[in-house]
C-alpha cells in the first residue's frame, strides 16, 4: 500500500474475495485481513480447488460469512448465494486468478461461484493472476489476460517476478497484496456503495465461540417495564428486547448459565435460560436483588448485564378502574427506583438499607462480580460517562437510539463502550449478536482477570511467615 493511503477508504464497503486453486490461495486470510483494515465488510468465494489449499473455515472464521463455494448452494432464507454477492458487492477480486480460471471468464463458462459471480455482477472486478511463469507468458494466457482487460473492463493487478512453486524464479508470482488492495480502492473510489441495507447482502454467521464463560452465572435483564395508568392502560417504552436477548444466547453459547429476566418482549427467548418474567419496575427491581446473594453471603453470579429499557417515571397514584374517556388526561408521574445503581450499592457494601423493600445493607459481595449497564440516548452520548460514575459501573454501553439502525427493534446497534479510567470504544454498526459477543470479550477478559488477582493475592497470603501471621 502507498505510504499516502490511509485507513478506511472501503469503509461500508462489502468486498467479494475470489479465490482459485493457486498456491497462492494461502495468503486469501492475510487479504482478508487488510481489506478489513480498510473498513471493508468480506464475502469470500472459492472455486473447488481452493478449498484444497486454504480451508473455508478460516475464511468463514476471519469474514463472519459462511464461504460460498457451490454455485448450486442456498442461503438459509431461500436466496442463491452468488447472486446475492453479485447485487451486493462493491467490488469483486479475484486473487489468485489461475491460468484455468483466466480462460473459462474469458468464454464466459460458469462452472464455479467465482465465474458465475463475476458473470452476474454489474460491479468492478479486480483479477490477480498466480501462476508458473511460462503459464502466464503463453499467448493463450495472454489473449484471455487481453480480453478480460479490454474487453470486459476487469483491473488486472500484473503478478510480479519472484520465487515460484516450481522452484524457478519468473513473472508470475501473485502481486503484493497491498498493491491488490489499492487496486480494489481505485475500483470503487467514485462509486457510491451498492447496498447499504445489511439485509440486501449475504448474511452474517455466528462463529462457534471459546466455552471461555463455562462455569460462570450471569444475570441479563431485557424487554421494556411497563407501568400500569390503570387496570388497561400501561405506560411503557419501545423496547423489543432484541439486544438482552442476544446477549443470553450469546453467553450460553459460551457456556454460561444465565438468568434471563425479561420484561415485554417481542422475540423468542431461549429455552436454555432459566426465565423470569417481571413486568413493572418494582417487580423487575425484586427479581434482580432476589438473586444477587447466596445463602452464604457470597455473590450468587459472576456478572450483571442490564440490557432492559426500565422505565424512568411511572404513575404516582394508578387509578384502580377504567379510567373513562375524556378530552383530555393529565398523569402525575414519579420515579422509579433506579435498581441498577442500588445494585452498585449492594455489590460494593455500600447500601442503606433505607426506604420501603430495600436490600439490608450488608457487606461487599465476594468475589466482585462485573456490572454493565446500557444507556439509550437520542442526538447525543454526553450524559453516558456521568451515569458510568453515578451508578458504579464497570462497563455502559451507549447507543443513539434516534440514529438509523440503532434504535429500537432493529437487527442492528452502534454502541460506545466507556469504562472508569478509559477512553470510549466506538463501535461501528454490528448485528445485535455481535454486540454481544463483543461486549462478552470484555466481560469475560475482567472476570478472569479478577479471578487471577484474587488467586494470587490467597497465593501471597498463604506464604507469609507464620510468625508474622501470628503477630
Amino acid at each position: 500500500m502507498s505510504e499516502t493511503a490511509t485507513a478506511g477508504r472501503l469503509e461500508g464497503r462489502l468486498i467479494a474475495l475470489g479465490i482459485t486453486g493457486s498456491i497462492a490461495a494461502y495468503k486469501a486470510p492475510e487479504l482478508v485481513r487488510l481489506l478489513q483494515a480498510e473498513g471493508a465488510e468480506v464475502v469470500a468465494l472459492m472455486s473447488p480447488s481452493a478449498t484444497r489449499f486454504v480451508a473455508p473455515l478460516t475464511l468463514a472464521a476471519l469474514t463472519r460469512h459462511a464461504v460460498d463455494d457451490d454455485v448450486l448452494a442456498l442461503l438459509p432464507d431461500g436466496r442463491i448465494g452468488h447472486i446475492v454477492v453479485a447485487d451486493s458487492a462493491d467490488a469483486v477480486v479475484v486473487a489468485p486468478a489461475t491460468a484455468h480460471w483466466l480462460a473459462a471468464m474469458a468464454i464466459g463458462l460458469a462452472g464455479d461461484v467465482v465465474t458465475a459471480t463475476c458473470l452476474a455482477t454489474g460491479a468492478p472486478v479486480v483479477v490477480a493472476p498466480a501462476m508458473d511463469g511460462e503459464m502466464y507468458a503463453h499467448p493463450a494466457t495472454q489473449a484471455n489476460v487481453t480480453r478480460l482487460r479490454d474487453d470486459f473492463g476487469y483491473a488486472l493487478v500484473e503478478p510480479e517476478v519472484g520465487p515460484l512453486a516450481s522452484g524457478s524464479s519468473d513473472m508470475g508470482r501473485l502481486a503484493s497484496l497491498p498493491a491488490i488492495v489499492d487496486a480494489v480502492v481505485a475500483s470503487v473510489e467514485d462509486r457510491p456503495v451498492r447496498s447499504p441495507d445489511p439485509a440486501s447482502r449475504p448474511p452474517l454467521t455466528t462463529m462457534p465461540r471459546e466455552a471461555d464463560l463455562s462455569g460462570r452465572h450471569l444475570i441479563v435483564t431485557t424487554g421494556g417495564t411497563a407501568e400500569p395508568i390503570d387496570p388497561v392502560r400501561v405506560l411503557t417504552n419501545r423496547s423489543s428486547g432484541r439486544m438482552g436477548v442476544a446477549v443470553a444466547e450469546a453467553a450460553l453459547d459460551r457456556g454460561a448459565r444465565v438468568t434471563l429476566i425479561a420484561a415485554s418482549v417481542s422475540v423468542p427467548l431461549p429455552d436454555r435460560a432459566l426465565i423470569i418474567r417481571t413486568e413493572s419496575v418494582a417487580q423487575m427491581r425484586s427479581a434482580v436483588l432476589g438473586n444477587l446473594a447466596a445463602a452464604d453471603g457470597t455473590a450468587a453470579f459472576d456478572a450483571l448485564i442490564m440490557a432492559a429499557a426500565v422505565g424512568d417515571f411511572r404513575p404516582a397514584r394508578p387509578a384502580e378502574t377504567k379510567i373513562p374517556r375524556s378530552e383530555a388526561l393529565s398523569l402525575d408521574l414519579e420515579s422509579t427506583p433506579d435498581i441498577l445503581a442500588e445494585v452498585s450499592r449492594v455489590v460494593g457494601g455500600r447500601d442503606t438499607g433505607d426506604g420501603p423493600g430495600a436490600a439490608p445493607a450488608g457487606p461487599a459481595l465476594e468475589p466482585r462480580p462485573v456490572l454493565v449497564g446500557f444507556a439509550a440516548e437520542t442526538g447525543s452520548l454526553d450524559r453516558a460517562s456521568d451515569k458510568l460514575r453515578r451508578k458504579g459501573l464497570d462497563l455502559l454501553v451507549a447507543n443513539d437510539v434516534a440514529e438509523a439502525g440503532s434504535g429500537f427493534g432493529t437487527d442492528t446497534n452502534r454502541v460506545t463502550i466507556l469504562a472508569p479510567g478509559a477512553a470510549p470504544e466506538a463501535w461501528p454498526l454490528l448485528t445485535k449478536r455481535e454486540v454481544a459477543d463483543r461486549l462478552l470479550d470484555v466481560v469475560a477478559r475482567r472476570l478472569d482477570a479478577r479471578d487471577s488477582a484474587r488467586q494470587t493475592a490467597e497465593s501471597v497470603s498463604s506464604q507469609r511467615d507464620p510468625e508474622e501471621t501470628r503477630r
